[in-house]
């Protein structure tokens, strides 16, 4: 990975992933706030970019094996805590809490200037090219947990 890709993907700190990203008019309603699903971007660049970083190459995974593994999002649970606006730079910090069996668990933050903003707790399925479960290997699990 060439020091470009490292600066467009964050950065993996002690706490986890940390990525940055200002906020777009194109993000923001009528009333200049962040639209609600908008942060469902942001949290999805999130955790792009922390399986990036990990050396993780989503687009690989599918030829992984024979039997293929893709992870997919089962469940998110998200509180928000107060709005972004147009401009705002925002951090995007994500760290894994489980990974093992057939699935992994993150927590994901969106925060300004220290604030939080969205806090996330996101359930991925890990399953094959068919979506049946599949266990998510050892080594690849290793990489999560650091």
């Amino acid at each position: 990975m060439n020091q470009q890709t490292i600066s467009l993907c964050g950065e993996l700190t002690d706490e986890g992933h940390r990525l940055t990203q200002r906020v777009y008019y194109e993000d923001t309603d009528f009333s200049g706030l962040v639209y609600h699903a908008r942060y469902l971007h942001f949290l999805e660049r999130g955790r792009t970019d922390y399986l990036r970083c990990l050396g993780v190459e989503q687009s690989a995974l599918i030829g992984i094996d024979e039997e293929g593994l893709v992870f997919v999002v089962h469940r998110m649970e998200i509180d928000f805590k107060a709005p972004a606006r147009m401009d705002d730079v925002l951090e995007i910090r994500t760290v894994t809490t489980k990974a093992g069996g057939a699935k992994m668990v993150l927590e994901q933050e969106i925060r300004r200037a220290g604030d939080l903003l969205i806090a996330a707790r996101v359930v991925i399925a890990v399953v094959n090219r068919m979506g049946r479960p599949r266990r998510l290997p050892e080594g690849l699990a290793a990489r999560f947990l650091g």
